[in-house]
This record gives C-alpha cells, sequence and structure tokens, in this order.
C-alpha cells in the first residue's frame, strides 16, 4: 500500500508480460478495455491515479493495467452494489454520492455520471427488475420532521425517483421479488416496512411500524412473505437481549425469537443462519491478547433452534460482512474491532475464518476493519479487504494464496470487491489449474 508511481510502473509492466494478466487475455470474446471475462472490481479511493476502480481477473488472481479512473466524478470510492443482472455496479462514495458503472464498458453511464444523496449511507439495495435501488440515509434532512429518509433511485436516468421520510433509516433488507422493503432505523425497537410498488403514486408507501423488537438492525427475507429480524439487543445503546426473529411480512406478525449472544449481521447457506456480534463484555480464550471478543451462532432455519450450545468466539467489532467460501470456510468481518499488531508477535484484525466442518476459528494475521469479502465461485479462492489491503485467500488452508511470480499488490488502499461476471464455463472447481 501507499508505494510510490515507481512501484505502479514496475507492476504494471510485469503485469503487461504476464499471460492472463491484462488486456491480451480473452480479448477475442471480452469487449471490455480490460480483456477480462471473469472480473473483481476493487474500490481504491487511495490510488495514485486518483479515486480508482482496480480490476483484478478473477480466474487468474492477477491485477490488470486497466482501471476505471473516477478523478473529478468522486472525491473517494467506497463500499459497492452490484446489480443481479451484473450489468451496472453502484459505488459510493463520501459523504453522499453515488457513480453507477456500466460493467461492460468499464466506465461510468454518461447520461448521469453522479447521484447526489442528501447524507452519507451504509446500505443499498437493488431491485430485481436491475432498474431501481433503494439507499438508507439516517441523517437526511426532511422538512418538519426528524431527520432520516429511504431515497428511492432510477439507475435508467440516474435520478432520485422519490425520497420517503422514516426517522434515522440505516439498514435496508429487500424481499426477493421487490415488493417490500423492510427498514431497520437506529435505537428504535420497531421496523418499517416499505411496499415499493406505491413509490412514485398518490398513496403513502410506508405501512405502519412494527413492533416490539430489541434494537432490530438487520434482516434477511427467507421467501416473499418470511423475514429473519436481527435483534442487535446489549451490544446496541438501549437494547436488552439479542436474537433474532422470524417475521411474517404480509401479515406484519412477529414470530418466534431464539436468543442469541449477538446479531448484527450473518447469512443462510445450506439450511443453516449464521449470526455474529460482540456482546458486551465477551472475554476472549487464551492465546491472545484482545481483552474484548466477538461470537457467532447457527441456528437451523427449519426448527429456529439454536445448534451450537455455546457461542463461537471470533474476532470483536460490528460485524457487518460475511460470506461462505468454498470448503465451508465461513468468512465473518467487522469494523472497530481491536486490532493487534505486536512485532514479531501476534497480529489480529477484525476478520476471522470458521470452518463449518471442524468448528475451529481462524484469525489471519493482518490488521484494520475487513471492508470487503468476496467468494470466487467455482474456485478455492476468497477476495478479501482489511486494513485497506487486498488478500486472496486459499481456502484449503486458510491463508493467502501463495501465488507467482507476485500476489495481487493494488497501490493505494483497498475498500471493498465484488464480482461483475459469471464465472467462465472452465471454472469446475478451480479454474486457476
Amino acid at each position: 500500500m501507499n508505494k510510490s508511481l515507481l512501484q505502479v510502473a514496475v507492476l504494471v509492466a510485469a503485469c503487461v508480460a504476464t499471460v492472463g494478466c491484462g488486456s491480451n487475455y480473452n480479448s477475442n470474446n471480452a469487449p471490455h478495455q480490460s480483456g477480462l471475462k471473469f472480473r473483481a472490481f476493487v474500490s481504491n479511493p487511495l490510488s495514485p491515479l486518483g479515486p480508482t476502480v482496480n480490476i483484478v481477473d478473477a480466474s487468474r488472481d492477477l491485477l490488470s493495467p486497466a482501471s476505471i479512473g473516477l478523478l473529478g466524478i468522486l472525491p473517494q470510492t467506497g463500499f459497492m452494489t452490484v446489480t443481479p443482472d451484473l450489468r451496472l455496479t453502484l459505488l459510493y462514495s463520501p459523504p453522499g454520492d453515488i457513480a453507477v458503472i456500466n460493467n461492460a464498458t468499464e466506465a461510468p453511464q454518461s447520461a448521469t455520471p453522479t447521484i447526489s444523496l442528501p447524507g452519507s449511507s451504509e446500505s443499498i439495495v437493488v431491485a430485481h427488475n436491475n432498474a431501481s435501488a433503494y439507499v438508507a440515509v439516517p441523517a437526511a434532512p426532511i422538512a418538519g420532521e426528524s431527520p432520516g429518509a429511504v431515497v428511492a433511485i432510477d439507475l435508467i436516468s440516474g435520478g432520485i425517483q422519490a425520497t420517503i421520510p422514516v426517522p434515522a433509516a440505516h439498514f435496508l433488507a429487500l424481499s426477493p421479488d421487490g415488493s417490500r422493503l423492510l427498514v431497520f432505523s437506529d435505537n428504535s425497537n420497531t421496523v418499517n416496512i416499505i411496499a415499493t410498488g406505491l413509490i412514485g403514486t398518490n398513496n403513502d408507501p410506508r405501512q405502519p411500524p412494527v413492533c416490539c423488537f430489541d434494537r432490530p438492525v438487520w434482516g434477511i427475507f427467507a421467501d416473499n412473505s418470511t423475514a429473519y429480524v436481527f435483534n442487535c439487543g446489549a451490544e446496541c445503546p438501549g437494547g436488552v437481549s439479542a436474537g433474532v426473529t422470524s417475521f411474517e411480512v404480509n401479515t406484519q406478525t412477529p414470530g418466534p425469537t431464539t436468543k442469541v449472544s449477538g446479531a448484527t449481521y450473518g447469512i443462510v447457506s445450506g439450511g443453516i443462519l449464521y449470526v455474529a456480534g460482540t456482546p458486551p463484555n465477551t472475554a476472549c480464550p487464551a492465546g491472545t491478547a484482545a481483552i474484548s471478543c466477538g461470537t457467532l451462532n447457527m441456528i437451523d432455519t427449519s426448527t429456529m433452534k439454536l445448534m451450537n450450545a455455546q457461542p463461537i468466539i471470533v474476532t470483536d467489532g460490528y460485524h457487518n460482512r460475511m460470506a461462505m467460501g468454498a470448503n465451508g470456510q465461513l468468512f465473518v468481518g467487522a469494523r472497530s474491532c481491536t486490532s493487534i499488531n505486536v512485532i514479531g508477535g501476534e497480529v489480529r484484525g477484525c476478520l476471522a475464518i470458521f470452518n463449518s466442518a471442524s468448528s475451529k476459528v481462524i484469525v489471519p494475521p493482518q490488521t484494520g476493519d475487513a471492508t470487503g469479502i468476496q467468494p470466487i465461485a467455482g474456485r478455492h479462492i476468497v477476495y478479501v479487504c482489511e486494513g485497506g489491503a487486498f488478500t486472496a485467500f486459499d481456502t484449503t488452508t486458510d491463508l493467502p494464496l501463495v501465488q507467482t511470480p507476485v500476489p495481487i499488490d493494488i497501490v493505494g488502499f483497498n475498500i471493498d470487491v465484488k464480482v461483475v461476471d459469471p464465472p467462465p464455463a472452465e471454472c469446475t472447481m478451480d479454474c486457476v489449474n
């Protein structure tokens, strides 16, 4: 990171000389400037070229010399959201702008380069029609009301379609058919529901707020009618008890709550709901200098019963990233964790890897927030952005991939990583070989 321009030139020269790295690779069937069929985008606000999206060959784990320059378009590059059809990438830039990148041309859409939001955001979801997106803006100014709104944007025109007041709206969950949007607000025990089909009509799309949860902060839809609501509990101000509540969205009826130690984020994989959080005063096991740890719990979605007798200890912080890689390796990420960097000793950051087969946890020797996690389909590889560094992990070892001639070194500060292409047909289980 933060290396000189000379090193950039050396890296690019080496990349061009390597088969499969740059624009000469797969150029016959790829219209992009990078010439790649299977790409991962990496947002990089501190590139020597200005705010940039770097491009990685996700078939061979090689950095392309081609990149998407955003100097003069966005002040920074942050987290990304890809449309379901992989046509567009929404690139968020603090303090509140979005650039819509055309993945085919590897450039911002020419019609509207940026969309200006009424404040900062941490949550963007895209509708299944690939034409609309919804953004939670907790501090959006609303005349005569408390701040906070959900902003609906039109991805075709690049404009704001509607601003829907929801006080302190912070996180969003969208039903698979796109008809219902769950809105989670800060310091609240209710969940708001927006009927997206009513946006832009004379009818208020907001349904009456539903209580009574315990500081709900996240949700996952099991299907169009049932969602799992994550109650932050004591980890959030004013909360009491963490848990996951089964919620019937159509009838707006909360069901039973499965108690867990902490719940701010999770995913469903193989019929198991993985839930992470950092309960207050959770001690760490021996072998680390960290005095506070987080927890991971597993819920059987068929019965909503807790599967593990004791919480699984992971790194602390506010958990907001999780993905299942190959070989049952669950990557769990957080921000604002306890980072440890002792020269010649322990190195620890916000990423933990849980082996779902052996139930063992590995904390890689890296520091900083885990801001991007992207499994590579059809391969034993997971890309991670942690503490500004980009790393390709091998899920057969849970260690950084041993690469030749050199590992991917993206100069700058890497925030997020997203795959923007379906895996090529030749990628069965590990197309790098």
